[in-house]
């Protein structure tokens, strides 16, 4: 037993627990995250007289007498302050790390109110955020002592038209900690349940023995495969992804689920899972795509190994590659790769009439009803999907983890229930980032001109296919690099092994691929004799000329000017990096890809229904904007709704850099008949009407034998730039971005400093470790960075006219966090003149101990 003040009030706390689990469960102060419950994220920070502190270390029994605060604890004027500085200076964009970092501003603001930026840093070095690279919440830091010592906050922002500065939507609500997470839910009579998962990475189930976890009380139900009544197989665009294994059939991965437990409390649902039994045939297991392709492995699947093959060709490579006057080839390795998004993830789901309603954080509510409809057998009427906040994604949450245990649960119970991964489930089982192995060859004339490339890629696609196969077709697709050339060939293979899956993770191949060609340019350059800048400028792809996929491109492209925009950090630097890089917007290569918008006018405010997914990307900012931009309205009479899948269209999934384009365009075609219905009457004579806007982006499929084949509806380009220290330590990366049309140039900024520093991690210090399938890492192990290690972080952002859609404006998630891996190789490779082949990148002052 303890007593203790949170928030100024006197609470007794006779079980001793977590302070985290007191503070959310009991008391509902839900700002404080469980992030990990590891004390890596910082997600749970809180004030202990005065002190930051994790809330999932300290148990409540040691706190007699000690002073808690929360972020609901801040007085109304710091509420103000912090959500002006955090908005204004773009700090937020998933949300799920902002109180805790809230709380450590506080901390030092409370005792300094004139920091330097490397205090600010200083200050939030325990608190892990994954989206905004730090910079902006540094800024926000600053602003709020400035705001401290004026003793006031500003006016609200008034210009809300494409091209402002302005605060995200959901600024407010992240920042106090109001804003709903799944996890943030409570609901009378709501039940726990979470899965007992598989002991071996490939095993026979021969019994599953549920009889003493039935029996202990509070238990409310044990359910296998058996129970599921419609399929049991679920994936995103494959079904072959296990809801649970059944008796008699094989695992796939450490993370499959067994048999899914429901009980009245955690604590008790703890007890049951370890009561399950189960009997296996342990068998032996695949590790790697080079033991997949023996011919006596083992099956992973039945029908093979072999996910995904992948041959383009265009022009004759192999002859132009030969008939070069420089020609290189190089192997390449690139890792696993965990997205680590602060949120891990919870579902809630509850009986709904006939049906069934999930609360989730994920990254398509549609695509997750289609999944639930599968696994029950129901149709789309009576399976609801409702985006929370969504804390996070990356492309990790494209994939079905907990929702469809959670909406399987409910409708065999009749209760509500939240099912949530643990950090550790987290790591295991949602998909990763592909490695890569990989063969590039490179010919160029005297010029520096690229002849041909040729290449070829081995995946490990892991246990199931997520979206391996796409994310493979992508990484062959553009390996060909942003550039003017028409002799290209690669072959591309995805193999399944019992690793844990591989799927979407932001770049999505690209990332991987773009390493090899970027890399193998740098020494290309030293052949010829000019600079890694020249080599590119001279083979920029330009408005009207032929990408190596036969795509002509608009008159946005940007490459070129990306290329200038950096030129002068790169003519001033010593050691120096350079890497080019393109990503589409849109699904395209023939595939339906669609954008829809409902515009409803109710109680003199217009709102705006989409079902796309807002991950921390600011989608919901962009088509304020996009609505008040063209209607004139003030962003006061507009308001975003969640994304579902019973009042908002399918507008596709929150992936490919496409919702910016395909949803924005789709939300100005429905503006155009609003400002109609406007120029009419005012708001207020509108109530009840609706306006629907659809954007079908048409492209040709992967290998159309047309001349000149629209591959996607556009592309985005940029260059990076590396710059180290006389120690080779990374002082600056210069980014640049053509973007199009900036509908938000802040969010941009902040998407383009996320994108790099996530990348500076994937080329310096990450690892996500594989010991015969099983990962070894924990959150705190992975070698996220932190906000007192980030360099000096130039964002610059291009805006090139040209895309006649969505005003203009180009997608930039995915771009950001491409080219950054080659152009710190480069670097080293000037600093050092070692030639680096594999990442993370070997013998650097991040890796040396």
């Amino acid at each position: 037993m303890a007593t203790f003040r949170v928030n100024g009030k006197t609470v007794t706390v006779e079980k001793n627990q977590k302070l985290l689990r007191y503070l959310r469960d009991t008391l509902g102060l839900t700002s404080v995250k469980d992030g990990c419950s590891e004390g890596a994220c910082g997600t749970c920070t809180v004030l202990i007289d005065g002190k930051p502190t994790k809330a999932c270390i300290p148990q409540t029994d040691k706190l007699e007498g000690k002073e808690v605060l929360t972020v609901e604890g801040l007085s109304g004027f710091e509420r103000q302050v912090y959500t002006y500085a955090f908005g204004h200076a773009g700090a937020v964009q998933c949300g799920f790390c902002i109180p805790g970092m809230v709380v450590s501003a506080k901390a030092l603001l409370d005792k300094n109110q004139n920091p330097t930026r490397e205090e600010a840093a200083f200050a939030i070095r325990n608190n892990i955020c994954r989206c905004t690279g730090y910079v902006k919440i540094i800024d926000a830091i600053l602003l709020a002592a400035e705001l401290f010592r004026a003793g006031e906050v500003p006016q609200a922002v008034e210009d809300w038209s494409l091209g402002a500065r302005v605060p995200r939507i959901d600024v407010e609500e992240k920042v106090t900690g109001t804003g709903i997470y799944p996890d943030d839910i409570y609901m009378d009579g709501m039940i726990y349940g979470s899965a007992v998962r598989s002991e071996y990475p490939r095993a026979r189930v021969l019994a599953i023995h549920t009889g003493e976890a039935k029996a202990l009380p509070g238990v409310v139900g044990v359910f296998t495969a058996a129970d599921v009544p419609g399929s049991n197989k679920v994936g995103h665009l494959k079904q072959d992804w296990d809801t649970m294994i059944a008796v008699g059939d094989i695992t796939h991965y450490l993370g499959d689920a067994i048999c899914l437990v429901a009980a009245e409390t955690p604590e008790i649902l703890a007890q049951a899972k370890a009561l399950v039994k189960v009997d296996y045939e342990e068998l032996p297991c695949v590790r790697s795509p080079r033991e997949a392709m023996l011919p006596d492995a083992p099956l992973v699947h039945r029908e093979g190994n072999l996910l995904s093959h992948k041959h383009i060709q265009r022009g004759n490579p192999a002859e132009a590659i030969a008939k070069s006057k420089y020609m290189l080839t190089q192997r390449f390795y690139t890792p696993w790769t965990e997205h680590a998004f602060l949120e891990p993830e919870c579902a809630v789901a509850y009986p709904d009439g006939d049906g069934v309603m999930v609360l989730s954080t994920d990254q398509g509510a549609y695509d997750t009803q289609h999944e639930i409809m599968t696994m029950l057998g129901w149709p789309a009427a009576r399976v609801k999907v409702r985006n929370c906040l969504v804390g996070g994604g990356f492309g990790g949450k494209e994939d079905v983890t907990v929702q469809h245990h959670a909406a399987l649960i409910a409708c065999l119970t009749k209760r509500p229930v939240k099912v949530k991964l643990t950090r550790a489930e987290s790591l295991l089982i949602h998909p990763k980032r592909h490695p890569m192995e990989m063969e590039f060859s490179l010919g160029c004339d005297e010029n520096g001109i690229i002849q041909g490339v040729a290449a070829e890629v081995i995946a490990d696609t892991g246990a199931y296919a997520s979206l391996g196969g796409p994310v493979l077709e992508r990484a062959c697709t553009h390996a060909a690099g942003p550039y003017n050339y028409q002799n290209f060939e690669i072959d591309g293979w995805a193999y399944y092994t019992n690793n844990p899956p591989a799927g979407a993770f932001r770049g999505f191949g690209v990332t991987q691929t773009c390493f090899c060609i970027e890399s193998l340019l740098n020494r290309m350059a030293d052949l010829v004799g000019i600079t890694p800048w020249e080599i590119r400028y001279r083979n920029a792809i330009r408005p009207g000329q032929e990408l190596p996929n036969g795509q002509i491109v608009d008159e946005s492209t940007g490459l070129v000017e990306t290329l200038e925009a950096v030129k002068p950090y790169y003519d001033k630097a010593k050691c120096v990096g350079l890497a080019c890089a393109m990503k589409n917007a849109g699904v395209g290569v023939g595939i339906p890809d669609t954008g829809r918008v409902r515009l409803t006018v109710e109680g003199g405010k217009v709102h705006i229904f989409a079902g796309a997914s807002c991950i921390g990307q600011g989608l919901g900012t962009v088509l304020t904007q996009m609505v008040c931009g063209q209607t004139g309205l003030p962003p006061e009479a507009v308001v975003y709704e969640r994304s579902n899948t019973y009042f908002a269209p399918d507008s596709g999934t929150t992936s490919g850099s496409r919702q910016t384009l395909f949803t924005g365009e789709a939300c100005r075609r429905a503006c155009q008949d609003l400002k109609a219905a406007l120029s009419a009457g005012g708001l207020e004579t509108l109530n009840g009407r609706e306006f629907r806007g659809d954007y079908l982006g048409k492209t040709d499929p992967l290998g159309a034998d047309v001349p000149n084949p629209v591959s996607h509806i556009a592309y985005g380009y940029a260059t990076q730039i590396c710059i180290l220290d006389e120690d080779g330590k990374i002082q600056q990366m210069v980014a640049a971005h053509d973007v199009g049309k900036a509908v938000n140039p802040l969010s941009v900024e902040g998407q383009i400093e996320g994108g790099v520093v996530m990348s500076m991690g994937f080329a310096l210090t990450e690892r996500y470790p594989l010991v015969d399938c099983k990962p070894t890492a924990k959150y705190g192990t992975l070698g996220l960075f932190r906000a007192n290690q980030i360099p000096e972080i130039t964002a610059i952002v291009v805006e090139k006219e040209g895309l006649n859609v969505a005003c203009g404006a180009i997608g930039v998630g995915e771009i950001t966090s491409i080219p950054t891996a080659p152009a710190i190789a480069g670097a080293y490779y000037r600093y050092d003149g070692k030639f680096r082949t594999a990442l993370p990148l070997e013998d650097t002052p991040y890796t040396r101990k």
